[in-house]
């Protein structure tokens, strides 16, 4: 699949995953999720959404003519993925009882490549003044 396709088939899924894990989140796990747990829930839906709308504008923008742009889709798609749904999971895994710490170490490395995909197209941008 070409990297244009990619980051906007996987935006426009992060976007309807986003309002519908919010829809949930609101509705269905208000009663059974914690305050802190809900907060948690919604950071997860709030950067996946915020990732699903970067994915479609650099969908649509970017030049797709080399591998950095090519590593900052990728770098949101599987920073995205690891993050918000790690974070899914941790809470309802927490709120059956069943916490799954395995999961723990597993956000801040979406989190690091949501930083590194921000880096790398900061990095693009400088690159084309120079």
């Amino acid at each position: 699949m070409g990297t244009i396709f990619m980051a906007q088939l996987m935006g426009a899924l992060f976007g309807l995953l986003a309002v519908v894990f919010g829809a949930f989140g609101a509705h269905a796990l208000k009663k059974k999720l914690t305050p802190e747990l809900l907060h948690s829930f919604e950071t997860g839906v709030k950067y996946q959404m915020y990732h699903a709308i970067v994915l479609l504008v650099l969908g649509f923008n970017l030049g797709f003519d080399n591998a950095l742009d090519a590593a900052i889709v990728n770098c949101f798609i599987f920073g995205t993925l690891l993050f918000s749904f790690s974070i899914y999971a941790l809470c309802l895994s927490a709120a059956k009882g069943e916490k799954l710490r395995f999961l723990g170490p597993v956000t801040p490395i979406g989190g690091l490549l949501l930083v590194a995909g921000w880096a790398l197209l900061l990095y693009s941008f400088v690159a084309n003044l120079v």
